[in-house]
């Protein structure tokens, strides 16, 4: 199928101008979805691939650079306040829903790590407004496996507002344990639109409270969801997407884990594998795009469906053919 690429410069609340794009079928979209990126990402070349394959199944894919990544202006990936970023997602995506022209679409989230808090801190900000969200490996629990003592946390607090830019928290090498497939992990490394410096005092803890608040809030998640997770990930535990699913009182949620795929399981993983996940997204949102004379979610009303599925992949056969396993309750 045939599609368009657009850029486009919005304003914030707080004058800083960023970066968007997307993504369009040259008919009507049958829906539309909104990428949220993950920390240090960007949209316009590192989610390319994703906004495309999304295009081609008929939908509107909007997406835009938070400030300070990308090609958004602002201090490199400073996250001052996570609250402002998530105002600024919901601004820009709410500009685009109220568009004439698309009147009575269905509107999904599209959350990949750090955006999958994001994607739900948009749908707690207006619960009724989204009619659902796609979260791959979401930040929305810290791993008992990597909390920090609360010591250490007590000690970085209490210089945050002295040092809040510096960049002094450690870290691991994130591509590298993101990234399966050596090619694709080297053209992330040469992506130079894609912080790869260690994360700003202020940009840390605002992360993991972040985190923390959203794990005491997950039962406050109504929306239908769709959460994706490679069971060899070592960036953001799987155990994180289980207790959203096991917490969230949506009535319709479903889980999906993919053995021996790693973090970044439509970016990072080979194109057998990547395309296993796409199917699956483009499967979840086909059943759930509404016409254009229906309501938008309602949480009292959506119909219960609960799954948790275990994807057996096969990337040695031709086509990326796989076989779904569904799991027990």
């Amino acid at each position: 199928m045939e599609i368009q690429y657009q850029e486009e410069y919005v304003e914030n609340s707080r004058g800083v101008k960023l970066f968007t794009c997307r993504w369009l079928p040259l008919s009507s979209p049958r829906a539309l979805v909104f990428f949220c990126h993950g920390y240090g990402m960007e949209c316009s070349v590192f989610m390319r691939g994703s906004g495309i394959r999304l295009a081609e199944a008929g939908y509107g894919v909007y997406g835009m650079d938070y400030e300070g990544h990308g090609q958004s202006r602002g201090r490199r990936c400073y996250i001052k306040s996570f609250s402002n970023l998530v105002n600024d997602c919901d601004n820009f995506f709410k500009s685009i829903s109220g568009d004439e022209k698309y009147r009575g679409k269905a509107r999904f989230l599209y959350g990949e790590s750090m955006g999958g808090a994001v994607a739900l801190l948009l749908h707690k900000k207006d619960p009724s407004f989204w009619n659902g969200a796609v979260l791959l490996a979401p930040m929305c629990k810290i791993s008992e496996k990597v909390k920090p003592h609360p010591i250490v946390v007590n000690i970085l607090t209490k210089v945050e507002d002295i040092i809040p830019k510096w960049k002094i928290v450690p870290t691991k090498d994130v591509i590298d344990s993101a990234f399966k497939d050596p090619v694709k992990r080297e053209e992330v490394r040469n992506n130079k639109l894609i912080y790869q410096d260690k994360p700003r005092l202020k940009t840390a803890l605002e992360m993991l409270r972040t985190s923390m608040d959203l794990e005491d809030r997950l039962q406050e998640v109504t929306m239908p969801f769709l959460v994706l997770h490679g069971e060899a990930d070592t960036v953001t535990d799987p155990s994180v997407s289980q207790a959203l699913f096991d917490n969230a009182m949506s009535l319709d949620k479903t889980m999906k884990l993919y053995p021996g795929m790693w973090h970044a399981l439509t970016t990072g993983e080979p194109d057998s594998n990547a395309e296993i996940v796409f199917k699956d997204i483009i499967l979840w949102l086909d059943d759930r795009s509404i016409s254009s004379n229906e309501a938008p979610h309602n949480p009292h009303q959506s119909h219960r469906h609960q799954s948790k599925y275990i994807i057996q992949s096969q990337p040695c056969v031709s086509h990326g053919v796989g076989t779904m396993r569904r799991s027990s309750m």
